[in-house]
């Protein structure tokens, strides 16, 4: 099956949606959005407007294909609750980079969360939708296939999932470049790259001569200038562990003797340790 989306937040976003929406609308809202039913969606900060074809159904007295208008409103941030995300965003800057790279990083929903807030869908209630198709369920398959085109449309601009909270990406833009770590990237990323191209006569590298002014000594030729130990020294004994014996403690259940086991055991290791060579 073919997937609507590539980036981790489009993904995201269609997770979101699939958490709270039945799944047999869900399917027949993914073959509306592939057999191109919907035939325009606009998206204006946190509204969307779309325009999908409906199918011929008599049983609701539906004899031409009907044409059904949906909107799809996801609860906006408040102004005030954004001046509060906004610095948390600002300071930290593999966050900055990355939105001014036009990318989303995978820990952004982490800053938000400081705060109580979500920027990705988090529940049903962040959505209000409206279709005018004699469907009584809502979301009905209108719906989820414009769901489905939405997260689509989030790979090529991740600053949708913003404007779908009520920021637009110029005003986004504007205050993270405002704060000081937003100009100090926006500065360097502004900036040409200039690199200092040379032409290349050759796609293989010419071999070249080096002169050596130092007559090379045949001994440490054949012998290196530094020799290697004449003799190398035998590891230390490793202990033995012992660690199953052990764990039973000096005086297990089936152990009838005086003496401690984890003793006689260690004795018994060593003897087959040292082939009893010590022994006379």
């Amino acid at each position: 099956m073919a997937k609507f989306s590539r980036t981790w937040w489009g993904e995201r976003f269609i997770k979101a949606l699939e958490g709270f929406t039945d799944d047999n609308r869900l399917q027949r809202g993914r073959s509306y959005a592939r057999g191109g039913k919907v035939k325009s969606f606009e998206i204006e900060l946190n509204k969307i407007t779309a325009k999908v074809k409906g199918s011929i159904n008599p049983y609701f007295g539906v004899y031409k294909e009907p044409t059904y208008n949906i909107v799809i409103e996801i609860t906006p941030i408040t102004k005030t609750r954004w001046n509060e995300a906004i610095p948390k965003i600002a300071s930290k800057a593999s966050i900055v980079s990355r939105l001014l790279l036009n990318e989303v990083p995978e820990n952004i929903e982490e800053i938000f969360a400081q705060i109580g807030l979500h920027l990705l869908p988090h529940s049903s209630k962040d959505f209000k939708t409206k279709c005018s198709c004699p469907d009584y369920a809502n979301p009905c398959k209108h719906i989820a296939g414009v769901y489905y085109l939405v997260a689509s449309q989030l790979d090529a601009n991740p600053f949708l999932l913003f404007e779908l909270r009520g920021l637009s990406k110029t005003e986004l833009q504007a205050k993270l470049a405002a704060s000081p770590l937003g100009k100090a990237l926006s500065t360097s990323l502004s900036q040409p790259e200039e690199f200092n191209i040379q032409k290349s006569e050759s796609f293989y590298t010419k071999i070249e001569k080096r002169t050596v002014h130092q007559k090379p000594n045949l001994r440490e030729f054949w012998l290196g200038s530094k020799r290697l130990p004449s003799t190398i020294e035998a590891p230390n004994d490793s202990g033995i562990s012992a660690i199953l014996i052990k764990k039973e403690g000096d005086f297990p259940a089936f152990w009838q003797k005086d003496s401690s086991f984890i003793e006689t055991m260690e004795e018994l290791y060593q003897r087959v340790k040292t082939k009893n060579q010590n022994l006379i």
